[in-house]
């Protein structure tokens, strides 16, 4: 099981969470450098197919959106969905400029009542996202995702990754979160041993880092 003491809480409302999110949509493309060497490992991992459907949760200014249409092609289905108007905005555009609207719809929604039928899509790719709720609704969220899934589907998740070693910049970062929580909104989870007990079976991990903190990249199904 999940050692829940040892994980930093998410204490702000969704609400708080919208705002925020609608704010940092100006600046987003600052915290995206950062991000974006472990996000095209997950997609490298995910191994597209032609006409495969998918779902974005939390797809942010939809820059992994529009790069999974792509892989998808012409005749896929492609969705993303986020909490934040603001950041669909940015998606939307993203996905014009990328020349993919015609493939690609996009939904304001939260990921622990996700608006589609149970098995919906093939994939699923989420990035820096599940760390931002609460421990007790992470199993909600990768319940969600299991829900609207296929049998046959695949997952990546992308996550801030807890160790049992500590370091001194993962304790900053805690430490950040707790001062800070509406600027580093992240923390650091159990991913991978969240997955298998939501009932995933993993079939590849990469391990990185953003800022010294170890960032899981994992692809289930």
């Amino acid at each position: 099981m999940v050692n829940e003491t040892d994980i930093s809480r998410v204490t702000r409302t969704k609400k708080e969470a919208q705002i925020n999110y609608d704010r940092l949509s100006r600046i987003y493309w600052i915290i995206d450098v950062f991000e974006r060497r472990s996000k095209k490992k997950g997609l490298q991992m995910l191994k597209m197919k032609k006409g495969e459907s998918v779902l974005d949760v939390g797809c942010g200014p939809g820059k992994c959106t529009a790069s999974l249409a792509l892989s998808a092609g012409k005749n896929a289905k492609v969705c993303g969905i986020d909490i934040s108007g603001q950041m669909l905005k940015r998606a939307r555009n993203e996905i014009q400029d990328r020349e993919v609207s015609d493939r690609t719809d996009l939904i304001r929604g939260d990921a622990v009542y996700l608006p589609f039928r149970n098995n919906s899509f093939d994939v699923l790719f989420m990035s820096f996202v599940l760390e931002l709720f609460d421990t007790a609704q992470i199993p909600e969220v990768l319940g969600e995702c299991r829900r609207v899934l296929k049998s046959s589907g695949r997952i990546c998740v992308i996550a801030l990754s807890r160790q049992e070693q500590e370091n001194i910049f993962m304790k900053l970062y805690e430490w950040l979160h707790e001062k800070l929580p509406s600027v580093f909104d992240c923390r650091p989870i159990y991913t991978r041993q969240s997955m298998e007990e939501a009932g995933f079976e993993v079939i590849e991990v990469a391990r990185m880092s953003m800022w010294r903190i170890p960032v899981d990249v994992i692809v289930a199904k």
